[in-house]
């Protein structure tokens, strides 16, 4: 585990985060990362080891694309309210919870589910998975770093 690790689960858990709660402030969200994307995003699938590197450039443009999709097909509500950013405007670590297993992502929880997707400009450390992804969000993921890559 990285020395960075215990800040960044601080940061995870502690931080303060801000919900794209209308599909226009989800747009907004992803244009500004990709504005900032000169390699120095981490996606992490929770559940997967966490990267060691940053994505590139190309994995971060077709991430966001896929789960930009994948949000708006699998999330049936006229609201997305499902991605957390620490910072809506200068966005550095970024929540994204899976349509398919919210649990009570808003509201207080002793024991919050945990997002799908973590992007992050930090080196993620390990987050224990509540739950494994199934096989077809694995098979998702995989494909999406293929392509990309």
């Amino acid at each position: 585990m990285s020395t960075e690790a215990p800040d960044f689960i601080q940061r995870f858990r502690e931080g303060s985060f801000t919900s794209a709660l209308r599909w226009p402030q989800l747009d907004a969200l992803w244009q500004r990362i990709l504005a900032d994307n000169h390699g120095n995003w981490y996606l992490y699938a929770v559940g997967e080891s966490p990267p060691e590197e940053a994505a590139s450039r190309e994995q971060v443009e077709q991430f966001v694309r896929e789960i930009d999709e994948l949000l708006h097909r699998e999330h049936e509500e006229d609201y997305c309210g499902i991605v957390y950013a620490d910072d809506l405007e200068q966005p550095t670590l970024v929540k994204i919870y899976d349509p398919n297993n919210l649990g009570v992502v808003c509201g207080f929880s002793d024991n919050p589910p945990l997002p799908g997707w973590v992007m992050s400009q930090q080196r993620p450390a390990d987050l224990p998975s509540a739950q494994r992804p199934t096989g077809s969000r694995r098979r998702w993921w995989q494909r999406i770093l293929a392509r990309a890559g």
